[in-house]
């Protein structure tokens, strides 16, 4: 073998300068593909549309949110009634099944209880000083909580879109929400 004959596979052998530059690009790649977000998600699945009911997706979203989560909150059936603009003002409290009223289901059972009970609520909510469910919203939308309206329960219940909050994503279907769900940190279901 003669040692000033080139060998022919050094021809495709990468200079010092390619073989660096292909390195830093590795690394890059890596650092990338290993590099985790710091950003917790949260998922709320919000099925009910009660006074009671209200409070809990909404307060844990925007504390969530305040605590730097990324907070989704998706709204389906009863829970829809959250994000709609005049149905939200007027939210009931069932009494009627509700093992913590103090009342017994015989009683609560009398027509117009439900308007009593909600009313109670309502000035226990104002003495408080708590917020009421369209601050809760505003505040969290503000917060970059996304609330998503079921588009299904939309059209089941023959809802128009126009009637929720400004920032409410509608046309999310349940697909949406359970990818979002396998993505959180934290998921919920109120």
């Amino acid at each position: 073998m003669s040692t000033d004959t080139p060998d022919a596979a050094s021809d495709d052998t990468p200079s010092r300068a390619e073989l660096a530059a292909r390195v830093d690009e590795l690394e890059n790649a890596l650092a990338e593909a290993t590099s985790e977000d710091d950003t917790k998600k949260m998922s709320i699945i919000a099925t009910k549309g009660t006074l009671d009911m209200a409070y809990p997706p909404l307060i844990l979203a925007s504390t969530a949110a305040a605590f730097g989560y990324e907070v989704t909150v998706f709204h389906t059936f009863w829970g829809l009634d959250i994000l709609h603009e005049e149905r939200s003002k007027n939210l009931k409290l069932s009494s009627v099944g509700n093992p913590n009223m103090p009342m017994p289901n015989a009683v609560a059972a009398i027509p117009g209880m439900d308007r009593v009970t909600t009313k109670m609520m309502e000035k226990r909510i104002a003495n408080n000083d708590t917020a009421t469910i369209e601050e809760l919203l505003e505040t969290s939308l503000d917060m970059g909580v996304e609330f998503q309206a079921c588009q299904m329960t939309i059209d089941l219940m023959d809802y128009d879109e126009a009637d929720f909050y400004d920032g409410v994503t509608t046309g999310v279907g349940a697909a949406t929400a359970l990818q979002d769900m396998a993505d959180a940190d934290i998921q919920l279901l109120v």
